[in-house]
């Protein structure tokens, strides 16, 4: 584990105790799943994806604050509902952590495929390769083209059909084709 992930620890196991009192239905993404599943690279925060309605956010809140999390901004819980995201803060360490509130079809596959992955001292409920590749290819920011990359190198044996049908679909519904023409030499 690289020195930047090992200073994750404790939100980290934090984090996955709260996944694990909404069944599982979350996963880790974002710089530390890429570091995990390819090449350590420094993150400063955690992002992670969980199946919950918009509904369920009071229950969350409270969860995530018995794990020691607490809301980064005012107004979180309405800013949640408005934009599908609950922005929070591990109070002890300090780190970032972003969950996302996933309502796709993709999204949905992902956390089903997903496993438990293990990261020295504890485990932490990951992506598939194949879906943070996806994942990533959507975000399309320069260190998500780079995350790619490395997640390629890494796992060879990753299934590329997989990821071109999903990429090509995100593609197509956001009317931007270059989530695959970037990617498609690599894949």
């Amino acid at each position: 584990m690289s020195p930047d992930v090992a200073s994750l620890v404790a939100p980290l196991q934090a984090l996955q105790r709260l996944l694990a009192r909404f069944d599982d239905q979350g996963i880790v993404i974002g710089g530390v799943a890429a570091s995990l599943l390819g090449k350590p690279r420094l993150t400063v925060d955690i992002d992670a994806v969980m199946l919950l309605s918009i509904d369920d956010l009071p229950r969350l809140i409270d969860a995530a604050a018995q794990e020691g999390f607490v809301p980064r901004i005012p107004e979180a819980e309405a800013f949640a509902r408005e934009h599908r995201v609950l922005l929070l803060r591990h109070q002890e360490s300090g780190i970032a952590v972003d969950i996302s509130l996933g309502i796709l079809p993709f999204e949905q596959e992902a956390i089903q495929r997903s496993t438990l992955h293990d990261a020295g001292t504890f485990a932490v409920r990951l992506p598939t390769p194949e879906d943070l590749i996806i994942l990533k290819a959507v975000a399309h920011r320069p260190k998500d083209l780079l995350d790619i990359q490395a997640l390629i190198e890494s796992n060879p044996g990753v299934d590329r059909e997989r990821i071109r049908h999903w990429v090509c679909e995100f593609a197509e519904a956001l009317d931007m084709p270059e989530l695959w023409t970037d990617i498609a030499p690599w894949v």
